[in-house]
């Protein structure tokens, strides 16, 4: 067996490799996490999860990671800044653009994580012959935010996303599972204090408490998540945001820390955010755009619906007749947020003859429910 001092010099060696494949946070973390486990579990049977089945569904294995990895002793926690430019809520004042999230302006940070990830597991091996390994970059079924804060990279902080002092909080986390034992990291400590700028600030009141959120009033769950229909009470709120919101770490005061990432597959290349240019992609152009982007995950379909709800919330009649160009597509939840869409830019009385016009053989439930609730607004 390894001594102390062998091991821990192997760990810092393990930090070193994992600064040089452009990671900049490390620490381990041990798998008995029990009061996270408690309060997840709680969460789940408040429904806050809203439709992410996943989340249920793997329930058992995040409560024990031995489920995951037989055997596992350690887990080493990485974090990789991602914050490519200053972001502030003026976005919401440009109408004729949709809004993406900073973390998803340009390449899908899977890709860029993941092979990373897999050359310091690969490390790891070479130091702990036949050492038992997992990775996970947030698709697996473990608890990464708990697991970071044990591990030292940050506190969870009221709006539930990780946050370091000294940091901020854009950034993504990661995860190697091992089966050997490595020296844990100093915990985290909570320094949110009485701030609560991003409770004040949630557009849906999704933080229902601090360091609780209910999933199905979340932005980033409504237009990503969420594959149906987005329920009416939310939809003047999403304003122009197309995929995901900001809003809670823009306002955080420990972002005054960030700094620009140095990946540049992060940054923003200067790609077309124009509302009236997306409305018109059809399945080729969606691909051709979005092909190696995390938006590619909510399909044209998702995206066009969040495109049209936006393009309701522009105040600007000129979009009508993109919408309407729209209006017969195949896809019935695109149909059916054109059509509250024309209801916000045209009234309800207008945008109903005009349905009914195109519309007239609608069999959809979504689309026929749209209908109707805009009749009764007339």
């Amino acid at each position: 067996m390894d001594s102390s001092f062998k091991i821990e010099s192997k760990l810092k060696q393990l930090e070193l490799k994992s600064r040089e494949l452009g990671f900049d946070g490390f620490g381990v973390a041990r798998p008995g996490i029990t009061q996270a486990i408690e309060r997840f579990e709680e969460w789940l049977r408040l429904n806050y999860d809203g439709e992410m089945a996943y989340m249920s569904r793997g329930a058992a294995k995040r409560g024990d990671l031995n489920k995951v990895l037989p055997g596992v002793q350690s887990i080493l926690c990485l974090r990789s800044n991602y914050f490519p430019e200053e972001k502030d809520l003026t976005y919401l004042e440009n109408h004729d653009e949709g809004d993406i999230s900073l973390y998803a302006l340009d390449k899908d940070y899977h890709d860029i994580i993941l092979p990373r990830l897999k050359e310091l597991e690969l490390y790891l091996q070479n130091e702990f012959p036949g050492c038992q390994t997992k990775v996970y970059v947030d698709t697996g079924p473990v608890l990464e935010k708990p697991l970071a804060q044990q591990a030292g990279l940050g506190w969870i902080g009221k709006h539930t996303n990780l946050i370091t002092e000294g940091v901020g909080s854009w950034f993504f986390l990661s995860e190697i599972l091992a089966d050997v034992w490595l020296p844990e990291s100093n915990p985290a400590v909570d320094r949110c204090g009485t701030c609560r700028e991003c409770i004040d600030i949630c557009p849906t009141q999704a933080i229902v408490a601090p360091y609780v959120l209910d999933s199905r009033k979340c932005i980033s769950y409504l237009n990503i998540e969420l594959k149906g229909v987005i329920p009416r009470e939310f939809r003047k709120a999403i304003g122009n945001r197309v995929y995901g919101c900001d809003d809670c770490q823009i306002v955080c005061p420990w972002n005054s820390f960030a700094v620009t990432t140095a990946e540049t597959a992060y940054l923003d290349k200067g790609n077309t955010k124009a509302l009236m240019e997306w409305i018109r992609l059809d399945d080729d152009g969606f691909r051709a755009r979005f092909r190696k982007s995390p938006i590619k995950r909510i399909k044209r379909r998702g995206f066009l619906r969040n495109v049209a709800v936006a393009l309701g919330n522009s105040n600007d009649p000129v979009a009508v007749p993109a919408l309407v160009q729209v209006l017969n597509d195949p896809e019935p939840l695109i149909r059916t947020h054109v059509i509250w869409a024309l209801g916000e830019l045209m009234g309800p009385a207008k945008a109903l003859d005009l349905v009914k016009t195109h519309l007239a053989n609608e069999k959809h439930e979504w689309v026929q429910q749209e209908i109707e609730e805009l009749g009764k607004a007339v």
